[in-house]
């Protein structure tokens, strides 16, 4: 599977040249841009399943620092507090591990909400470092 078998190629380039300095990746403004907000619950676990390098159904903060590269290789990496971001948006029990089904939620819950952060669309907080 290609990522581009599930999205747009220019929706991606879009998403990718939107964060493309360090520390400019906002998690709610990628998943808008690259399309993945408006795909199903079930396409959303089918990206999540590419971007899971190990296939272990898990995502790790080592496979989140790579994120943009599994839509782009030549992307940059995250920074370490963009991969923190991430993981407090889609780790629904604080394991240090997203599942497919928290990868969902904070790429779902942005179709459905017509303001506010996806902090604020899943009631997380991030604490400063």
């Amino acid at each position: 599977m290609s990522i581009t078998d599930v999205l747009s190629a220019d929706d991606i380039a879009a998403a990718l040249q939107e964060c493309q300095d360090p520390d400019t990746f906002e998690p709610q403004k990628f998943f808008q841009t690259s399309g993945l907000s408006k795909m199903s619950a079930s396409q959303v676990k089918d990206v999540f399943r590419f971007i899971d390098n190990d296939q272990s159904g898990y995502l790790d903060e080592e496979e989140l620092k790579f994120f943009l590269q599994k839509f782009e290789s030549g992307a940059r990496e995250l920074t370490e507090s963009e991969t923190k971001s991430l993981m407090a948006a889609a780790d629904n029990d604080g394991d240090g591990k997203i599942g497919a089904e928290g990868m969902s939620a904070p790429v779902r819950s942005i179709k459905h909400s017509s303001s506010g952060s996806i902090r604020e669309s899943l009631g997380c907080e991030i604490q400063p470092m």
